[in-house]
């Protein structure tokens, strides 16, 4: 903690002060601190103008995007990544400053279009909501491209991307379309980016135990908490939504190549870990970016070095993987 830059430390502060005991938040104090950015705005990012607007999918559901368009040359292809934010599945929005900002970078740095989803959350939506609110923005997208996207997006170079519970999400959307062997006009799915994806078991594994009330952010009695919110009435961890390794015959799906991001400082990443490994062990591409240094949620905080570290092997992965998919 020391070593972290002033900012950073008091930003953990400030969430120290805003999470209970018992892992659950001050919903006022949460408040504060959860700010709102508009759209439709243009700002420059690293020298790149990035625009954004926000389209509505399903006004009862509350399901909608937000677009993020880097001005790049009209011959310049550019690929989509359709991304799910983290929060425990019950907290922030696309229009969130954190992943407002984290998405703007995506978009200048990859160059891509990038579409977050405004999903709907728990405690008021369950298991499976959330997945079935991705796979509807992605038919929405494929259906609606044409009104929607820039004319130089390319919706078959397209990337399924999340951090934390949005990592867990992008997974079994991925998972889904390949099951239900879902048709698209247009859009094919190369790749899924996993940033700290949200994944659990009954078993407590070794980064638990050693991080569980330690590190930074995250700790054991909030991932507990945010499962019982999220998984059927009376289901425990091991649940095919939070253990996924063995309960899908992934062998057997047309799963694309994953980048997933471990963070060495976080209590969840022995089961990224584990994720990466199961992957492989299913035949699958899996580029694993391990960060030794950093915390769950280390994105949300662009001060520090990872948050550059991410842009730049998001960028690497989807460079490579639309190279081997053609």
């Amino acid at each position: 903690m020391a070593s972290l830059p002033l900012v950073t430390r008091i930003k953990l502060f400030v969430l120290d002060l805003i999470t209970r005991r018992d892992g659950t938040i001050n919903p006022f104090l949460f408040g504060l601190i959860d700010s709102k950015t508009r759209a439709p705005a243009t700002k420059v990012v690293n020298k790149t103008r990035v625009s954004t607007s926000d389209i509505t999918i399903d006004a009862s559901r509350n399901l909608w995007l937000r677009l993020f368009i880097p001005a790049t040359p009209a011959s310049e292809p550019l690929p989509l990544l359709v991304y799910f934010h983290g929060g425990g599945f019950a907290n922030y929005g696309p229009d969130t400053k954190y992943f407002d900002h984290l998405c703007s970078h995506l978009a200048a740095a990859i160059p891509a279009v990038v579409a977050s989803i405004n999903y709907r959350l728990t405690p008021n939506h369950r298991w499976p909501t959330q997945y079935e609110d991705g796979l509807e923005a992605l038919k929405f997208i494929d259906a609606r491209r044409h009104n929607i996207l820039p004319a130089n997006a390319d919706v078959s170079k397209c990337f399924i991307g999340g951090d934390s519970a949005g990592g867990n999400i992008a997974h079994h959307v991925t998972v889904r379309v390949a099951e239900r062997k879902v048709v698209f006009e247009k859009m094919r799915i190369v790749g899924v980016v996993a940033v700290q994806p949200f994944f659990g078991g009954e078993e407590r594994t070794e980064s638990e135990v050693r991080l569980g009330n330690k590190a930074p952010v995250l700790s054991v009695k909030q991932t507990d908490k945010y499962w019982r919110a999220f998984l059927p009435e009376g289901a425990d961890r091991d649940h095919p939504a939070a253990n996924v390794f063995g309960k899908v015959p992934l062998k057997e799906l047309e799963f694309p190549a994953s980048l997933v991001v471990v963070g060495g400082n976080d209590p969840l990443q022995d089961w990224d870990s584990r994720y990466a490994e199961w992957l492989e062990s299913c035949g699958k591409r899996v580029v694993v970016a391990n960060y030794p240094n950093a915390f769950h949620g280390f994105y949300t905080f662009p001060e520090l070095p990872e948050f550059a570290f991410l842009l730049r092997d998001v960028k690497s992965f989807v460079t490579s993987s639309i190279s081997i998919s053609k």
